[in-house]
């Protein structure tokens, strides 16, 4: 593995931007050859509020939100959104909302729960689930799940890249970058893997906080 990030900006927002390497990769649910870095978009403030922003136009006129779930470590970038989707100084059906910016947790069985303080801020509100990136689907599916569980409606899905349309259970997913921004882009199956089956070793562990050599 290089190690060789490359630059991938937004046409809406040059700002918006995501870096990429190409291997060998294992992610929770999958295997994929384009490691997506999130980094900048995650970490710095500028970037993370130019992402937000093209983010938030797509809900801004169409969508209720009164609490954003923030996966993969997207806090800051929800942050922003609740800024923009709030303002009360433009046309917003969400002007003046007080949106609240939460994160659930995980079990020892695997599944997304929220704590009994933030409880609140899910029964009975419109939820806007934020991720960073979506492979299959999956973890959007487990939070819906739960989102539900504890008594919101998911009204919108949003991400920086998605590798799909939709969910398993067909629910919109909105991104910044699509599976045609990366054309070469391909998430397997573990069992299914072409590259194992080359015997291509894996190059890194992959999750939300990046990536771990092997």
């Amino acid at each position: 593995m290089s190690e060789q990030l490359t630059d991938l900006r937004s046409t809406r927002n040059p700002k918006a931007r995501i870096k990429i390497m190409e291997g060998h990769f294992a992610t929770v649910n999958s295997h994929i050859n384009t490691y997506i870095d999130m980094s900048t978009v995650k970490c710095r403030h500028n970037n993370g509020r130019e992402t937000a922003r093209v983010l938030a136009e797509h809900f801004r006129n169409n969508t209720m939100v009164d609490t954003i779930v923030c996966l993969d470590g997207t806090e800051v970038i929800g942050a922003f959104m609740a800024e923009f989707l709030s303002d009360r100084g433009i046309m917003s059906i969400n002007s003046g909302n007080n949106i609240s910016i939460i994160t659930p947790d995980v079990n020892a069985y695997g599944q997304l729960v929220f704590m009994d303080s933030t409880i609140r801020m899910i029964k009975n509100m419109q939820v806007l689930v934020l991720a960073a990136s979506v492979t299959t689907g999956r973890t959007i599916a487990q939070a819906a799940e739960a989102v539900s569980y504890y008594g919101g409606t998911v009204g919108g899905v949003a991400a920086i890249f998605s590798n799909v349309e939709q969910t398993p259970e067909e629910m919109e997913i909105f991104s910044i970058f699509h599976k045609e921004d990366l054309p070469d882009y391909q998430a397997y199956q573990p069992s299914e893997c072409p590259m194992c089956r080359r015997k291509q070793p894996l190059d890194a562990i992959v999750n939300s906080f990046g990536y771990s050599k092997l």
